[in-house]
């Protein structure tokens, strides 16, 4: 064979590793009350990185979801049929209980062992929707004990079964939101769906929806505006007399990226539904649902940096450049450590946001009031750097990146999905403002939080935040910032607390001492890099 036919120099493939082996995230599910879970985590991640289940990933975004709305004799039948490898990837999330399974689940830490499995679990992002909706509806579903009773128990179930039917006959359920309208997106007060009493205790829904994903759950909750106003109602595809609900899909959305989920326009033509709790509170009703929802949107989008970060140090690994590889140039070390910093920072506020709803659900006031803040800040600030940071690992592999076979592709067009997902940046950053207004509280709870860790730089950030926070001229116009430096002052105070002294020492140094440039691979001499790059490195 010619010597041109011969390959060199290329990374081999990324194959049986496991995402589990990550320090900063083992350390997190262990600080936050998840020890107990560890094994389970461990086992997950395991499979996430077989080639068998990234295959899964391939198929299920290349195979895009198709919709059919009548069947060969003309019957209407709104369906939507995914490819076998998303019911496959559907069957592992619920099995190992990465969706609605902690509400069933008394242990302390359940939800933080929850979040440390979605966090390992990385062959596709997509199918991870449906998911994250069956686990945050359970709180709302509550407000109606009734409703509860029936389904809370086959939402939590381990059980994934796609077959269109009644909902209460199945062994288990997804569950997803039907919340945005085409005039008003976020502000979902500007909803026009109506709800009817129909004298029996049912609603009949009629209106049109713009984002309804995960069409093909078995049930989901909507807003509606009823006599009383903005109403939180329960819907199911399929009645309790085995009939279709009237809930037509237009169309399904062409997106971006994820792929593998299907997102749809929904029409409601006097759709049968139960009212969820109080007319005219739709959204206290929701707001729990929300939080829940928004906490996945930043695991989701620290996840994305490990994996980002994962892929580009394995192939500076392998790939030669100049007669060195590249893991071993300087100007690489630089970017691939800054990539570490941010994906650590990310992980390790996620994981404490996820800690903190733990044990709100619990009953813990000031772990709830810090959330409250503390979320809000986070999903706007991680979320936010999760494109770049995408980016920016993928130009790590040159043009190898660039072309589909790396992933990466698919990896930077779903990146920008958590940021706009449940309120993008200006929504969330309105809601770290909201926030202080509503639960004036939850500013003590921050900063006590933040004064258990100190250390100069930190402390001067910290001491600029309060002057911003006290300061509400323009608060608004001001908004991303604060949201911005709340987040930055949380990582920071974890990194100082528990991180590796090499991290915490990087971060400070660039993110809150400025030493640092416009974009990644910009950080000043002088720090120690090896160990941040070590801990970026996963093992099988």
């Amino acid at each position: 064979m010619p010597d041109t036919h011969v390959v060199t120099n290329q990374a081999p493939p990324l194959e049986d590793f496991n995402p589990a082996t990550s320090p900063v995230l083992i350390e997190a599910l262990i600080r936050e009350g998840g020890q107990w879970g560890l094994d389970e985590v461990t086992e997950l991640g395991a499979l996430s990185g077989t080639r068998r289940a990234q295959r899964w990933g391939e198929l299920a975004d290349r195979n895009v979801p198709v919709l059919h709305t009548h069947d060969r004799y003309g019957h209407r039948v709104d369906e939507v049929e995914y490819d076998p490898a998303y019911h496959e990837l559907m069957t592992v999330a619920v099995g190992h209980g990465l969706h609605a399974a902690p509400w069933a689940d008394e242990r302390a830490g359940s939800h933080v062992v929850r979040a440390a499995k979605n966090s390992v679990w990385t062959p596709e992002p997509g199918h991870m929707c449906p998911i994250s909706m069956t686990y945050a509806v359970v709180p709302a579903l509550r407000a109606n004990p009734e409703l509860a009773a029936v389904y809370e128990p086959l939402l939590t179930s381990r059980i994934y079964d796609p077959e269109l039917t009644v909902p209460a006959t199945k062994a288990g359920i997804t569950a997803g939101m039907s919340m945005t309208e085409k005039q008003g997106g976020s502000d979902v007060r500007a909803g026009t769906t109506q709800a009817t009493p129909n004298g029996d205790g049912t609603y009949a829904l009629t209106g049109h929806k713009w984002f309804t994903s995960a069409p093909m759950s078995d049930i989901f909750l909507v807003l509606a505006q009823a006599p009383g106003g903005l109403s939180c109602f329960f819907l199911p595809r399929v009645l309790p007399d085995g009939t279709r609900n009237r809930m037509f899909l237009q169309r399904l959305k062409d997106k971006l990226g994820n792929h593998g989920n299907a997102s749809s326009e929904v029409e409601y033509d006097c759709a049968t539904a139960w009212l969820v709790g109080e007319e005219g509170r739709g959204v206290p009703t929701i707001i729990e649902m929300v939080n829940l929802t928004r906490l996945d949107c930043t695991l989701g989008s620290a996840t994305s940096m490990r994996t980002g970060l994962t892929r580009a140090v394995h192939h500076a690994q392998h790939r030669k450049a100049f007669g060195d590889y590249l893991i071993d140039q300087p100007l690489m070390r630089n970017v691939l450590a800054d990539l570490a910093v941010e994906a650590e920072a990310a992980t390790m506020v996620a994981m404490r946001m996820a800690g903190a709803t733990d044990k709100a659900v619990r009953g813990d006031h000031r772990e709830a009031m810090l959330r409250r803040i503390g979320l809000a800040a986070s999903k706007y600030w991680v979320c936010k750097r999760a494109t770049a940071h995408a980016a920016e690992a993928m130009e790590c592999f040159g043009g190898n990146g660039y072309a589909e076979e790396s992933g990466m592709p698919r990896l930077y067009r779903e990146a920008p999905l958590m940021g706009i997902w449940e309120g993008s940046g200006n929504v969330s950053a309105l809601d770290t403002l909201r926030a202080m207004a509503t639960r004036p509280e939850c500013v003590e709870v921050l900063f006590d939080e933040l004064a258990q860790s100190s250390e100069p730089r930190l402390d001067a950030h910290v001491a600029e935040l309060k002057a911003q926070l006290g300061d509400f001229d323009h608060i608004q116009y001001r908004a991303r910032t604060v949201a911005e430096n709340i987040c930055l002052a949380l990582q920071g105070a974890l990194l100082v607390r528990h991180g590796h002294p090499a991290v915490a020492e990087a971060f400070l140094a660039t993110r809150l001492d400025h030493r640092w440039g416009g974009a990644y691979g910009t950080m000043p001499t002088g720090l120690d890099l090896a160990p941040v790059i070590e801990r970026a490195l996963v093992k099988g």
